[in-house]
C-alpha cells in the first residue's frame, strides 16, 4: 500500500508535530507533504530523516515569515498537490487547513484533525492579532473565504479522527462530521522510568510556548502573590508579548526556563512538587499527562481537553477561574495532599503512544 503523510507545516515541535512523527515512524517511507519547511528549526530538525516535499509556494510563504498573513493562499497550496498516485493518505490537520489536495477514484483519505482553525470559529489564538482594527478587517475578509474552504473540503475526507472529545465535539459542531477519539501519542514509559528514586523538590512547573490563551501571566501573578516557586519552561513563539510580561514580572519566586531539551524535561517534571496548566480550552493538552506519567500532580483548568486526562481529587485538581486566590487554594491542595503516584501513573498510561498506534492501525487497516 502507497501512502502519504500531510501537515500543515514544519516549523515548531509540539503536540501536533509529535504526532506526525509517530504517524511517520509507523510509516517511515511515506513522504510528507507540507505547505512549507523552516530550516534549522526544531520541527525541520525532527524530520531530517525524512522525505519532506513542500509546496511549490513555500518560497512564497517564507519571506519575512509572513504565512500567517498569506494563509488565503492554503487552498491554492493543497489543491496544488497532486497525491492521486497513493492508497491511503493520512493528513494531520488544524491550523492551515491541509485538506482538498487532489486524490485518486480510489485513494481513502484520513484526517486527523487537532482542531478546526480556531481563528476561523471565533475562538481565542495564541496571539489574538485580531485585537487591532487593520488586522481585523483583513482577517473579516480573508477568514470568509477560508471558512467556505474549509467547510467544503470537509467532504474531501473519507474517515475523521479526533484528539480528544473536545475536538469531537467541534467537528461534529461545524462540520456536522462523527469522527473517532484516538488521543495524542505519549511516550509515557520514558517520563515513568525517570522518575523512579527522584525526590521532589520546592517548585511548580508549567511546560508551554510562551504565547497567549495558556493561563502562563496569571500563574506567575499568583506564583508572586501567594508566594510560591514557579518554573516555566518554554520558548517564545511569534510576535507575542507574553515573554516579555513574564519578564517583567520576574523576581525570585518565577524562573524562565527558555526551551528544555527532551532528555532534560523528565526530570524537571518528577522534581516538581505539582504541575500547572491554565489554558481554557485546550484541544487535548500533552504536558499534563506527561507530570501525571512523572508521577506529580496537576493544577489544570476545568474545561477542554484537561476534563478528559485530569481526574479531580485523584490525580490532581481542577479549578473553575484563574483567579489569584483560587490556584493559592489549589497550590495548597496540592501540598496539603499525599497523592499516589501509581494512581497518576496508572491515568498516565491511558494515553500512551502504544495506544495511539494501535487506534491508528484499526482506522487505516477498516
Amino acid at each position: 500500500m502507497k501512502i502519504a503523510l500531510v501537515h500543515d507545516y514544519i516549523k515548531e515541535f509540539g503536540g501536533a508535530e509529535r504526532v506526525l512523527r509517530t504517524l511517520s515512524d509507523m510509516y517511515p517511507k511515506a513522504p510528507i507533504y507540507t505547505a512549507f519547511r523552516v530550516k534549522g528549526s526544531e520541527g525541520d530538525k525532527a524530520f531530517e530523516n525524512r522525505e519532506v516535499r513542500e509546496s511549490f509556494l513555500a518560497p512564497l510563504l517564507k519571506v519575512w515569515k509572513l504565512y500567517s498573513p498569506l494563509r488565503f493562499l492554503a487552498p491554492l497550496v493543497w489543491r496544488s498537490m497532486d497525491l492521486s498516485e497513493f492508497d491511503l493518505v493520512i493528513t494531520s490537520s488544524s491550523w492551515y487547513i491541509t485538506r482538498g489536495f487532489r486524490v485518486g477514484k480510489n485513494t481513502k483519505v484520513v484526517c486527523y484533525c487537532h482542531t478546526p482553525p480556531k481563528y476561523l470559529y471565533g475562538y481565542e489564538t495564541s496571539i489574538n492579532l485580531q485585537k487591532y482594527w487593520p488586522v481585523k478587517i483583513y482577517a473579516w475578509v480573508v477568514n470568509h473565504f477560508l471558512r467556505l474552504y474549509d467547510l467544503w473540503s470537509v467532504d474531501t475526507v473519507d474517515k475523521w479522527v479526533v484528539n480528544s472529545l473536545n475536538v469531537q465535539n467541534r467537528v461534529k459542531k461545524f462540520y456536522k462530521k462523527d469522527s473517532m477519539v484516538i488521543y495524542p501519542p505519549i511516550e509515557v514509559g520514558k517520563f515513568i522510568d525517570a522518575s523512579k528514586d527522584v525526590g521532589k523538590k520546592d517548585y511548580f512547573l508549567i511546560v508551554s510556548r510562551l504565547v497567549g490563551s495558556k493561563g502562563l501571566q496569571e500563574a506567575a501573578m499568583a506564583a508572586k502573590k501567594e508566594g510560591f516557586k514557579l518554573k516555566i519552561s518554554g520558548s517564545k513563539a511569534g510576535l507575542s508579548g507574553v515573554a516579555g510580561n513574564l519578564e517583567k514580572l520576574g523576581g525570585e519566586m518565577i524562573e524562565l526556563l527558555g526551551r528544555v531539551s527532551d532528555e532534560k524535561l523528565p526530570r524537571l517534571y518528577a522534581e516538581a512538587k505539582g504541575f500547572i496548566a491554565l489554558a481554557r480550552d485546550e484541544d487535548f493538552g500533552i504536558t499534563p499527562v506527561e507530570a501525571m506519567a512523572s508521577g506529580t500532580p496537576v493544577i489544570a483548568f476545568n474545561g477542554g481537553g484537561f476534563k478528559e486526562s485530569v481526574v479531580d481529587g485523584v490525580t490532581g485538581v481542577l479549578i473553575n477561574d484563574t483567579k489569584e486566590e483560587t490556584i493559592g487554594r489549589a497550590v495548597k491542595k496540592i501540598l496539603d495532599t499525599k497523592w499516589d503516584k501509581k494512581e497518576l501513573q496508572k491515568q498516565a498510561e491511558k494515553f500512551s503512544k502504544e495506544k495511539f498506534e494501535m487506534g491508528i492501525k484499526r482506522v487505516v487497516e477498516k
